[in-house]
């Protein structure tokens, strides 16, 4: 391995690292790839079952465009390596209030994007989805060609493919990185020693842990519960044939129908305490619990009762504006980052990817 050297290594074997990779592989790059739990796993932000793709982002149209190149992107993968399931077009449903600022401003976006989507008011609301308590003020933005995606196994096939177009995979831990100039090398907590010609750290809530003095105060890992509730037998109105994708942010929350019997999802998108992405216990905590629960039932009713049939706790690795951070090192000139997903990050890989790539290879301007 020491003797091998690499035109990029790529640090982080996540969503945008698995992409950041792909890419480069694809332009004829040799890559070297390093996760030090492997790909999507546990402890990752990439990590999990489910993950929300979407257009609609207010006035952030730069977000919309990449969200469609993305979902281009996710789609013509799993069709090569024959795995059409990874995305689910459930639909997706923002749910708002009149005055919703960021609602109202992504109609405009959506328009001149030319992304399919519907506007519902409360009465249609209704009638679609009784399943759903819609107040008098409500309406919504559907997409009915967005959905979601099944996070962990969506970002392994994106790495096998990778790997089949060249690209090495290692597992080891790196060291955190310091100094200016040219970085000739990176070192890992096993005595390993990395060479590539240019660098890419993409490795998310860790960003802070190798680039302490750097990143550790511009990146905030946050502790994030997520719980499932089972649904009834032989009720299918929670299911994704019935059910889409949906947000709320009026209320913070998201979620999503029952895949493969995995149970209702909802999430909490308000940013949680700081957490340590490696010694962090993941046990879901009681109040996190009891706030899924009285949201699911003002929200949902026919789930008040459900049971919680599993509950988990992820993170997200947030910036200070909730902007990617996509940049050259600033003491540095053959190392790059990419981070900064922020709760929102995960659909945007395929994007991410071609835009470093582009940067990398010239290809590509700010």
């Amino acid at each position: 391995m020491a003797a091998t050297r690499y035109d990029v290594a790529v640090i982080g074997a996540g969503v945008f690292g698995a992409w950041i990779a792909w890419h480069l592989a694809h332009s004829g790059q040799r890559v070297l790839l390093v996760d030090q739990y492997g790909p999507a796993h546990t402890r990752a932000s990439s990590g999990g079952e489910t993950r929300v793709i979407r257009m609609a982002y207010g006035s952030d149209a730069i977000y919309t465009r990449l969200a469609q190149s993305s979902l281009r992107q996710w789609q013509a993968l799993f069709a090569a390596v024959g795995r059409p399931e990874l995305f689910q077009r459930t639909g997706v449903l923002w749910m708002a209030r009149r005055g919703h600022a960021a609602a109202e401003q992504s109609l405009s976006v959506l328009a001149d994007a030319a992304v399919d989507h519907q506007v519902l008011d409360a009465a249609e609301l209704r009638k679609r989805y009784p399943q759903i308590a819609v107040p008098d003020d409500g309406w919504a933005i559907f997409e009915p060609t967005s959905g979601g995606l099944l996070a962990r196994r969506a970002v392994q096939a994106v790495v096998a493919d990778a790997i089949r177009k060249g690209v090495m995979l290692v597992q080891e831990q790196i060291l955190p990185v310091s100094g200016i100039g040219r970085l000739a090398a990176l070192r890992s907590t096993s005595g390993r020693t990395l060479h590539a010609d240019r660098h890419v750290l993409a490795c998310g809530p860790w960003l802070g842990k190798l680039l302490p003095d750097l990143l550790g105060p511009r990146i905030f890992p946050t502790r994030q519960e997520v719980c499932y509730f089972g649904i009834q037998a032989g009720d299918t109105r929670f299911g994704s044939a019935q059910m889409p994708t949906w947000m709320d942010f009026d209320r913070e929350w998201y979620g999503l129908p029952d895949i493969e019997g995995r149970g209702f999802k909802l999430a909490c998108d308000v940013h949680g305490p700081l957490i340590d992405p490696d010694m962090a216990e993941r046990t879901p905590s009681v109040a996190g619990i009891a706030a899924a629960r009285e949201f699911v039932a003002r929200r949902f009713p026919a789930l008040a009762g459900a049971p919680l049939i599993a509950a988990e706790v992820c993170q997200y690795e947030n910036t200070s504006n909730g902007d990617f951070l996509i940049d050259q090192h600033p003491d540095y000139d053959n190392l790059w980052i990419a981070g900064g997903g922020s709760g929102h990050g995960f659909k945007h890989g395929p994007a991410v990817g071609e835009y470093l790539t582009g940067l990398l290879c010239g290809g590509a301007k700010p």
